[in-house]
Order: C-alpha cells, then structure tokens, then sequence
C-alpha cells in the first residue's frame, strides 16, 4: 500500500487558507515537511491548483520538481463534477481532459473524479431540504433514480478518457460519491463493466456511502468487497454519524481513521487481498489539528498493514 494525503485543511501558522482554493505558493517548505514527515509519499492535488502553477508543461514540470524536492510525488490529480448534468456537464468533460495533460506533465499515477453536481435546490440556509446535501433518506441524482442511458453515455466519455491517458499509464477512476448516479458497489461494479478498459477503475470511498443518505444504502464491508479488485484509488475517511430519526436526518461528525464507525481493519484487510497496490489517500480532517488528526490516521492504517499476514 502507497500513501498519499488529500489535505482537506491547510493550516499551519501563520498560513491558514481555503484547502479548495489552493495555490502553488501555499504548498510552502513548512507544510511539505511536515507531510513528509507523517509518513505520506504523494499529495492528491486539485486540477485548479494546476492551472494556477500555470497549465503548460514548463510549469508543471517545475512545480513537481519543487514538489519532488520534499521526497513527495503528485499522485493523484483531483478532477470531479457532473458529467451527466446539462449545465455543468460539458465544461467538466473538458475539465477531466485537461487534467490528463497535467497528469503527464507532473506523472501522477491516477486522475480521480467525483461525479456529483451543486445542489439545485440547497434550501435556506443550505443543505437544510431533503436531497440538498448528505444525509437525508433522498439524494440528488442517486443510482436509486437514474436512468439506463445515464451509465451508456458515463461509459462513452470514460472509454475516450482512458484511451487519451493509457498512453502514460495513467488510471481514471471515479469515487462513490453522494448525490451521484456512482453511490454504491452495484451501479460502480455496472459502469466499470460497461467502460471496459483496463486503465479504468474504482474509488470505493466508504465515507461517501456512510454520508450519503441518513441511514446507509449498503453495508460497508459488501461495498468494499464488491469493488475491491476493480480499484484504481482510494479515499479513506471515517466519520461518527449523530442521527435524528424525527427529522429522518443524520449529521456527521469526521474523525480518525481508528475513531469512526467505517472498520478500516476490514477495509484495508479487503482491498489488500484483493491485490491493490494503488494508493491509500488518506481524506484528512477538516477542523482541527489536521497534522494531530492525519498522523493518527496514517499510523494506524500502517499498523493494520503490518499485522496482515499476506
């Protein structure tokens, strides 16, 4: 297992911004070292953080080399958004293609993609209406409610994806992901099938099957061992769920890797058997001690590794 870290907190003092808003200046030597030292060998880094290294392969090429200074890789490129939604769909197809280029310039092993669209109708204040976030007993484009064409015209834009990246070596994969038409192992076990190319594979992020509606569609450990061996990538987050049955309504609260409800000792168990070697990308805290929080998550994943017998 390889490790890599999807910050979602970039806070240490004096620097605390927007972790989706990211720069290259905010990757500074301070925070580099420290990631380092956790014991993480790659960063999972946004497509929009790229374009403001500069988008060309010069620019890229130089910031990974900066990048590479601290013994780090860029593994993984973040790339998500609807591909099926009228509005935002076409402007993300292009998205996903331009960061396959930026995938070759800086030799990050995957580009990984959510394929979830804003909230139509978030109420007020936001995410306060049924299928206006996570957590409620609907979801907003769920597999619960898609059509067959939506999984045919997924896999044509998929297949073309892979086919532009299989020249580097590079895998797509697409996360299980709330309020997307890929929430579940059944519907990522079908549109894997339907892709057919070896590049293209799984993000089988259990958190997102927790959080998705207010009690879980699936159990974790059916998930996990439905759409282990077709795994390109892995999002690795753990939450604490606090559900209020009168509301049909769960709130979530994210934890350590060893602290949440997801067992991870019967995940990593799962994934490894299977005969994954990609990365294991630890979805860091989003309050808090993030460097607290995230070495404990990692150890903790490096101590269940150490004690399989495989």
């Amino acid at each position: 297992m390889k490790y890599c870290y999807a910050n979602r907190r970039m806070t240490l003092y004096p620097n605390s911004v927007d972790p989706w808003a990211l720069s290259p200046d905010d990757y500074t030597k301070e925070f580099l070292t420290r990631v380092k030292d956790m014991g993480f060998e790659a960063l999972e880094m946004s497509t929009e953080t790229l374009d403001r290294v500069g988008g060309t392969r010069e620019t890229i090429t130089e910031f990974t080399k900066r990048i590479n200074g601290f013994g780090l890789d860029i593994g993984a490129i973040r790339s998500g958004g609807t591909l099926t939604e009228a509005k935002n769909g076409p402007e993300n197809v292009k998205k996903m293609e331009k960061s396959i280029n930026y995938a070759k310039f800086c030799r990050a092993e995957v580009v990984n993609g959510a394929i979830s669209a804003p909230s139509r109708y978030p109420g007020n204040p936001t995410g306060s209406l049924p299928a206006s976030g996570s957590g409620w007993p609907q979801a907003q484009d769920s597999s619960k409610d898609a059509n067959i064409w939506v999984y045919d015209h997924l896999s044509k834009i998929y297949q073309d994806a892979c086919d532009s990246a299989s020249d580097e070596n590079i895998n797509i994969s697409v996360e299980i992901h709330q309020n997307s038409p890929i929430d579940n192992s059944w519907s990522a076990v079908y549109l894997h099938e339907l892709v057919n190319r070896e590049n293209f594979g799984i993000n089988p992020d259990l958190g997102n099957v927790l959080w998705n509606y207010d009690q879980p569609e699936e159990s974790f450990e059916d998930c996990i061992d439905n759409v282990a061996s077709i795994s390109k990538y892995w999002h690795c987050k753990n939450l604490q769920t606090v559900y209020h049955p009168e509301n049909q309504r769960s709130v979530f609260i994210r934890v350590p890797l060893p602290d949440g409800e997801i067992d991870y000792r019967y995940a990593i168990t799962s994934m490894t058997n299977s005969g994954y070697t990609g990365y294991m990308a630890i979805e860091g805290a989003s309050s808090g001690d993030q460097f607290y929080k995230d070495f404990q998550s990692i150890n903790y994943a490096k101590s269940v590794i150490e004690s399989l017998d495989v």
